[in-house]
């Protein structure tokens, strides 16, 4: 998701699209793990839309 799309949110929006990337995040460990992996750029491509979205938050809180 593009940063912009992810502006658009409210925080309660973007802690719940945190925990669903984070169990996806564990998923595809645990595939890697298991050598089932195909796409290992999965793995970096999810971090990166956690910590945008964990950014986002943080920007809102210092906003108020």
């Amino acid at each position: 998701m593009k940063t912009e799309e992810l502006r658009k949110k409210d925080k309660n929006e973007l802690e719940k699209n945190i925990e669903v990337l984070k169990k996806k995040l564990s998923d595809v460990r645990f595939r890697f793990s298991s050598s089932k992996l195909k796409n290992v750029k999965e793995i970096g491509n999810m971090k990166r839309e956690i910590a945008r979205s964990l950014t986002i938050i943080k920007e809102l809180k210092v906003k108020k």
